[in-house]
């Protein structure tokens, strides 16, 4: 055991000064809360990333998806998708989150099995739609947990080891196609692409209890059966003495709230304008192997997998690197300077496969930064749950819409393997992007000048030491560093729960 906190000091799970009691506290939250939401988003992943492995394994002869329809089938589960995502994650901070996300799990399992079972390519759009409304309240609620419930140095590496999730999922499902494609082709007078939308039901219904059993909620409403009273009360007093607020309530004022703050506006921007550059990671990558005859069906699956492989390693660093460094937009900006070459090269095009291979690697390189933007907006809104929770949704469903939209124009399927104009949008995107990536940092500073400091709001209401806020801030959070608030608690404190830091 001791062994094993050495390496996890060496890695910084546990800052050094972390007391034994808190560090047992931050392991129990650490297997709640990811073993939880990882499971959840893992089984959304298998069964979104099931149409594109169904398409290139038959799917495409078989309903007749020629043309552009496949873009039409993405971008119909998008419109489910974007539907419900604001209601959902303002739903989830009023009602018992452990039954209302497995409900919808199990849902969307269900939409999943039945696109096993259709004929035409309207049967697709209308299990796509589906499958996209009752999968919203996965990804934004699952990230509304995660970022409720750790301090501002531990927020990078739980979303790296949260965002390595999607790109497990999908190269799990590559696999689990191949497969299906070889060994369940025929079975039962099914195809193997059927297959592959079965196994996953059999996956992600029985996982959907795993959240009964575990999904904590938020902290100050948690009624987790794992935790102590005391421990309850610590897990609120440490978030508190970071500059999280508690719960505010949904009221009248929620809106106000909302939309009132630059925060959402800035960061609907710089995270959507991040968000649509590595795409080409996804399906043009894999339909420009496909084009390629040398490459057979699970060759393709599995050359794929390289740039979701790439992603993981990429979004593993960059959450260790960004809480070792106290700053989310460095890493940030390399990853748009990448996706800035990457996209060049495929702009050029005629260029060796050589090149090709590693413009299309490097953007799933890219992709590994994307999951510090989260926990950038959460410790910026830190100050008010509520809203920080409907802040997620909203910047999610700017991506959601773009999705519906961009695809269809900009990355056709008949332009596939070229899309001239897919890269040319995607260059032009990534400029963009890297010019507006140091607005928050910027307009946070402009408002700390201004005397408004809503972290420090925070810890005083709430009677906690305000030591270190007056420290010299880093790109992070309201433009602050992560060092602790403060080191032990204002007497009233001490004498009500007995908590040493």
């Amino acid at each position: 055991m001791r062994i094993v906190n050495r390496l996890a000091e060496i890695i910084d799970w546990y800052p050094k000064d972390m007391s034994k009691e808190e560090r047992r506290l931050v392991f129990k939250i650490d297997w709640l809360v990811l073993s939880f939401t990882c499971i959840s988003y893992f089984t959304k992943n298998l069964d979104v990333s099931a149409l594109t492995n169904a398409y290139i394994s038959g799917m495409k002869e078989d309903l007749n998806l020629g043309g552009n329809r496949l873009n039409y089938a993405t971008s119909m589960y998008y419109v489910g998708y974007a539907i419900f995502q604001i209601p959902s994650n303002i739903v989830l901070t009023r009602l018992p989150a452990e039954y209302y996300l497995p409900a919808f799990e199990v849902m969307w399992g269900l939409f999943t099995l039945g696109t096993a079972f259709i004929t035409s390519y309207n049967q697709l759009l209308v299990m796509r739609f589906f499958v996209g409304f009752t999968a919203t309240a996965c990804w934004v609620g699952n990230v509304h947990i995660v970022n409720s419930w750790y301090t501002r140095q531990e927020l990078g590496k739980r979303n790296a080891i949260y965002g390595c999730v999607s790109p497990v999922g999908s190269m799990f499902a590559g696999y689990l196609q191949s497969a299906a494609y070889t060994h369940l082709r025929g079975v039962r007078g099914l195809a193997g692409w059927r297959w592959l939308f079965i196994i996953c039901t059999i996956i992600t219904i029985p996982c959907a209890l795993i959240g009964v059993l575990f999904c904590p909620n938020v902290p100050d409403r948690t009624r987790s059966r794992w935790f102590t009273e005391r421990e309850k009360q610590l897990c609120v007093d440490r978030l508190l003495k970071d500059g999280f607020a508690k719960t505010r309530g949904v009221d009248r004022t929620l809106f106000k709230r909302i939309f009132n703050n630059w925060r959402i506006y800035v960061f609907f921007v710089v995270a959507n304008l991040y968000w649509l550059t590595p795409y080409p990671s996804g399906i043009p990558y894999t339909l420009w192997l496909k084009s390629n005859p040398q490459y057979s069906v699970p060759m393709v699956n599995n050359l794929a997998t390289i740039a979701h492989g790439a992603t993981i390693v990429s979004t593993l660093f960059f959450g260790f690197y960004s809480d070792w460094r106290k700053n989310r937009w460095e890493p940030i900006c390399y990853g748009g300077i990448l996706i800035l070459v990457c996209n060049v090269l495929l702009l050029v095009w005629n260029v060796p496969n050589g090149a090709k291979f590693f413009a299309f690697i490097g953007l799933g390189v890219a992709n590994g930064p994307t999951n510090l933007l989260m926990p950038w907006l959460a410790e910026f809104m830190s100050h008010d749950l509520e809203a920080r929770s409907a802040a997620i949704a909203i910047v999610n469903v700017g991506w959601v819409v773009v999705n519906c939209i961009v695809p269809i124009i900009a990355w056709p399927t008949a332009s596939a393997p070229r899309y001239r104009g897919g890269y040319i949008w995607s260059t032009i995107m990534a400029v963009i992007q890297i010019f507006f990536l140091p607005l928050p940092v910027m307009m946070a500073r402009r408002e700390r000048k201004r005397g408004i400091d809503f972290r420090r709001k925070v810890v005083e209401e709430n009677g906690m030491a305000s030591a270190g806020l007056e420290e010299k801030g880093n790109g992070v959070g309201d433009d602050q560093s992560f060092e602790e608030v403060g080191k032990t608690m204002n007497e009233k404190e001490v004498e009500v729960n007995a908590v040493a830091v």
